[in-house]
């Protein structure tokens, strides 16, 4: 019997984005991700269930990285540099963003995996937004912001971002 080529994590992630954003949610599938890492259906079939149980995981592997980079934002002093900082970071995960935006589309699945998951990704989100709000309120405290705006509507602005046309 062959000996089964090795894969990382890493490497099995990079592969599931490119191929998702070259072929879409429908294109995509094992059997593509299997020849673009040189491994057999099997490898990956090993380690996941199905597609939508490696897309969700590569969704929270891509929410926790965003996290913890969003994190590294109270070791800048200057709240222009921060402000930058994070909107830099926003658009260098444009990618990531159109993913998730087919992510959002999956169908639903039933699967202590996707429950694990989708559980997971609420509890990065709830971060997300305890560190974007004291963000704000800094901001608010410093007059970088008009206090008698909603947080809501920073929070939007910031996000819209995202959806800018290139």
């Amino acid at each position: 019997m062959a000996r089964e080529r090795k894969f990382t994590k890493k490497d099995l992630y990079q592969a599931t984005k490119e191929l998702l954003l070259q072929a879409g949610y429908d294109g995509f599938n094992f059997t593509l991700l299997a020849a673009n890492l040189d491994v057999s259906r099997g490898a990956i079939y090993k380690y996941f269930k199905n597609k939508d149980h490696l897309i969700s995981n590569y969704m929270v592997y891509e929410t926790e990285k965003f996290v913890e980079k969003l994190a590294s934002i109270d070791a800048i002093e200057a709240f222009d540099e921060q402000l930058d900082f994070l909107l830099r970071s926003i658009l260098e995960d444009k990618e990531s963003q159109r993913i998730r935006e087919m992510a959002i589309k999956l169908p639903e699945i039933n699967s202590k995996y996707s429950e694990e998951n989708k559980r997971r990704l609420a509890e990065l989100h709830r971060e997300m937004y305890t560190s974007l709000q004291c963000f704000i309120n800094e901001g608010k405290k410093n007059k970088h912001f008009y206090s008698h705006l909603p947080n809501s509507l920073i929070l939007g602005f910031i996000f819209n971002t995202i959806d800018l046309p290139n």
